[in-house]
């Protein structure tokens, strides 16, 4: 099974076609267009097998499989302390096992924004995500961890572990966290702002299944988004 996360900067209806070279099973896509919701005909009929989720038609959260996948949605809870926590998208697939496709979002949280996010996410769906593939924009990385919180990167990371759960990056490159070697994500593609953002985190299964995982080249998708795309193949 070959699965795609890649965060496309907006407006993924001029810009899926590139998404073709992986020949992917499924597709989790951040800031795309609700399919549902556009005049791009061809854009529509790719998409005809989907999830998704946003605060606007124009800018959310995707899944997009092909049509011979079974893609079944799960109602996961998305409130911490009567505050709704986004953006994250449980499904099942195929009956064999759960994704959950990430976009961390700052909502408007002085202090819980982006991994803050996935780490009140992950306090009230630990039970669920044990034996689940995580992936997407985490907008986060250990370069930015502060000493004084609880849920920084570093602390995500540990408890992740803790289930077992682990970033199928680190572990098939054999890098530590904020020591990668690749980045997925320009700041205003910009060469010299680079970092280390989007992953793919998996338990045992996925890690032992895992034959490559690879990072799409700066040479190509820089043209079309400031984010790269993570490519995984497992032996599912």
């Amino acid at each position: 099974m070959k699965i795609v996360t890649w965060n496309c900067n907006g407006a993924l209806r001029n810009k899926f076609e590139a998404l073709f070279v992986f020949d992917a099973d499924i597709y989790v896509v951040q800031e795309c267009e609700n399919p549902l919701k556009t005049n791009h005909k061809k854009y529509a009929k790719w998409a005809n097998n989907h999830l998704w989720i946003g605060d606007t038609k124009n800018k959310g959260l995707g899944i997009f499989a092909k049509d011979t996948i079974d893609l079944s949605p799960l109602t996961w809870s998305h409130s911490y302390k009567d505050h709704d926590v986004k953006h994250f998208l449980p499904c099942r697939i195929n009956n064999e096992f759960n994704l959950l496709a990430v976009w961390t979002h700052h909502n408007n949280s002085p202090t819980f924004g982006y991994i803050g996010q996935f780490w009140k996410y992950l306090q009230i769906n630990k039970s669920n995500l044990q034996n689940c593939l995580i992936l997407g924009d985490f907008n986060s990385n250990i370069c930015w961890d502060k000493w004084d919180r609880w849920w920084n990167h570093s602390d995500v990371v540990s408890e992740l572990s803790e289930i077992g759960i682990e970033s199928l990056y680190h572990f098939f490159y054999k890098e530590s966290q904020g020591k990668e070697l690749y980045p997925t994500f320009f700041l205003q593609r910009n060469l010299e702002k680079k970092y280390h953002i989007d992953y793919v985190f998996g338990p045992s299964k996925f890690q032992d299944n895992l034959k490559l995982i690879q990072i799409g080249e700066v040479s190509i998708w820089l043209k079309i988004s400031d984010h790269l795309p993570i490519f995984s193949h497992f032996k599912l």
